[in-house]
């Protein structure tokens, strides 16, 4: 990837972007993708058209393919120039030692993304950011990773606000996993 490029900003869907449920909250859902009730977290076209000023865009999460592209559809337009949409087929299986540990199973696996596989694509590791509200999906990538609140479908949550405020400091970095990312929404809210 050349300097002059964007930096990549990796989306997660689920909790991150969405909530999708099979039993329909108070209010109604933005959409219906089978037997889900498809909730988008508040402001998130604002954040999504705010980003890719500043981002290249791309979305992996742990979900099955065909969900992933099929939630991606709906919430993104060919405006939105998306590099890649992945789903569960790209993450690794890697057992959990740490819940094995924890909670005493014997047999406990996850999947994880590995931006090594990112990176195969050309992209620089010093300019990716990945953002997944569950920090055992991004354990290999500190560095890179923003792990905002899960969202549950909570109509008044702020949190895409939060963290466009956030990533727009960021954009700029020549290298992002060198910034400390612990704590980052108590520095947009000073």
């Amino acid at each position: 990837m050349r300097s002059t490029e964007k930096t990549l900003l990796i989306l997660d869907l689920d909790e991150t972007l969405i909530h999708a449920t099979e039993v329909e909250l108070a209010h109604p859902a933005d959409f219906r993708l089978d037997r889900y009730f498809v909730y988008q977290r508040p402001h998130l076209r604002v954040f999504i058209n705010e980003m890719k000023k500043y981002f290249q865009l791309a979305v992996w999460s742990s979900a099955s393919d065909d969900y992933v592209q099929a939630i991606a559809d709906e919430v993104f337009t060919p405006d939105d120039q998306l590099r890649f949409v992945w789903g569960r087929s790209r993450c690794t299986y890697r057992r959990n030692f740490e819940a094995i540990n924890l909670r005493n199973y014997s047999d406990h696996y996850q999947y994880i993304k590995v931006l090594k596989k990112v990176k195969k694509l050309g992209f620089d590791l010093n300019r990716i950011l990945i953002v997944d509200d569950t920090p055992h999906k991004a354990q290999a990538n500190y560095g890179n990773a923003i792990y905002p609140k899960p969202y549950e479908g909570d109509p008044a949550d702020d949190e895409l606000q939060l963290l466009a405020e956030y990533l727009k400091k960021l954009s700029a970095a020549t290298n992002v996993r060198n910034i400390e990312k612990r704590g980052w929404r108590t520095s947009v809210l000073r």
